[in-house]
């Protein structure tokens, strides 16, 4: 099985800023290189069948994405309308600032076949193409945010997948997300 960082998740994991919040401590070459050579410690099925989550120890200095609302920090949450890509359209997210997360335990790479690539508009050479990753502190994926969902469920044009939406999905989502944020050095 071959594993390709596709442009996508390249931009995001590895931007040319070197954000505290990104992956650190590898190239998306060794990433990509490490994905391959090394064996999951488990595989979990995402949230369509095309998806598939491997996750891995982590082997950087990476910090989880997430940290804990709480009424000591929730003053330090900020938000704004904003867009992972010039095609697609701006929506409401937050995050803290001037807090930081612990090391990740995990990372959650997060893969679609070279089906749904295709499908997306962008092929790959390989059998899975990675469009995400998850550092975690526990070896499971963080619920997709609930504005993540709505958009897969709004279809390839708008920057989804397609899949429709999931309810009891979406409530879980909100429950997590309510109680967490990510953040931004």
């Amino acid at each position: 099985m071959k594993i390709l960082l596709t442009p996508f998740a390249q931009a995001r994991l590895f931007p040319k800023s070197g954000r505290a919040n990104t992956l650190q401590d590898t190239t998306p070459e060794d990433f990509e290189r490490h994905l391959n050579a090394h064996a999951p410690l488990k595989v979990l099925d995402g949230y369509a069948p095309f998806c598939k989550l491997h996750v891995h120890r982590n082997w950087t200095s990476t910090r989880c994405l997430t940290v804990p609302i709480t009424d000591a920090n929730r003053h330090l949450l900020r938000s704004a309308y904003e867009a992972r890509t010039k095609r697609e359209l701006p929506v409401l997210v937050r995050w803290f600032e001037g807090v930081e997360a612990p090391v990740a335990n995990y990372l959650v790479v997060i893969l679609y076949s070279r089906e749904q690539m295709a499908r997306e508009g962008t092929p790959i050479d390989a059998d899975w193409g990675v469009v995400g990753c998850l550092a975690t502190a526990a070896p499971e994926e963080i619920p997709m945010a609930p504005i993540t969902m709505m958009r897969n469920a709004l279809g390839v044009e708008e920057g989804g997948s397609g899949v429709p939406l999931d309810r009891e999905a979406y409530r879980r989502s909100v429950e997590f997300w309510e109680r967490n944020a990510n953040w931004r050095p």
